[in-house]
């Protein structure tokens, strides 16, 4: 991929945005950066993440519990003030880990994953995304990690066909962590090379006004990857479909 970010942001939804405020911005002391209204009774609020993003999509409406062994599992933290790993969880019961800088090669984040397949996410972490093998089971997009293990409570989602952009969000839509998101610098390329691939399509392209043109993807067992070109981090600017 030709990224226009050399890290991955990261997505959850949450009911309960004071807690989750209190944790991130205070207690893990990371970087207020905005908030953009994102309709039908959601917004999103932007945490600076060593160069990441964490979105903390928040929503009025009542969200469905996370399952058990779904998809993205913990989020950990590359943090010069930790002289040790320390396991947290947010007031959703997200699984946050702080590390020393550079421990377990960490210098930014690492994103892990629960699967069915080992053998298909390392497949797609390496050849579709493009990762730099770190170790068996660890990939580096950039600065970020992702990682994963076998998971027996894992499950598969069942194939289904391409949705809108809309679609996705309203089905992204549970507590916990639902997706992460690929900056890059031109959507429409990557996603064609994407579909080459036989990478399952979650909603083609679409353009967000003058901000992004964004697109969505599925790994293996059917979690989220939104792939997003942001007028501000391209040269160009240009979002229009080719």
């Amino acid at each position: 991929m030709e990224l226009a970010k050399n890290c991955l942001d990261v997505g959850l939804f949450t009911n309960r945005l004071d807690e989750m405020k209190a944790f991130y911005g205070e207690r893990l002391r990371l970087p207020y950066e905005e908030l953009l209204p994102l309709g039908g009774g959601m917004q999103q609020h932007r945490y600076g993440l060593l160069g990441s993003v964490l979105k903390v999509n928040h929503s009025r409406e009542r969200l469905p519990e996370r399952g058990p062994g779904a998809g993205y599992r913990r989020l950990t933290i590359s943090d010069p003030r930790t002289p040790m790993p320390l396991e947290l969880t947010d007031p959703d019961g997200n699984s946050i880990e702080l590390v020393p800088a550079g421990q377990r090669g960490i210098r930014q984040i690492e994103i892990h994953v629960g699967v069915t397949s080992e053998a298909d996410f390392a497949k797609f972490y390496g050849k579709a995304l493009g990762g730099e093998r770190v170790d068996e089971k660890r990939y580096r997009i950039g600065e970020t990690i992702l990682s994963f293990a076998h998971d027996p409570a894992a499950r598969r989602a069942d194939k289904s066909a391409s949705q809108t952009a809309v679609e996705v969000i309203a089905s992204m839509r549970a507590v916990g962590f639902r997706y992460c998101t690929v900056q890059v610098k031109n959507c429409d390329a990557e996603h064609q090379r994407f579909l080459s691939m036989g990478v399952w399509e979650g909603a083609a392209p679409v353009t967000l006004g003058k901000v992004a043109r964004i697109s969505f993807i599925r790994d293996p067992d059917g979690n989220w990857i939104e792939i997003s070109q942001r007028a501000s981090l391209t040269l160009t600017g240009a979002l229009a479909a080719p």
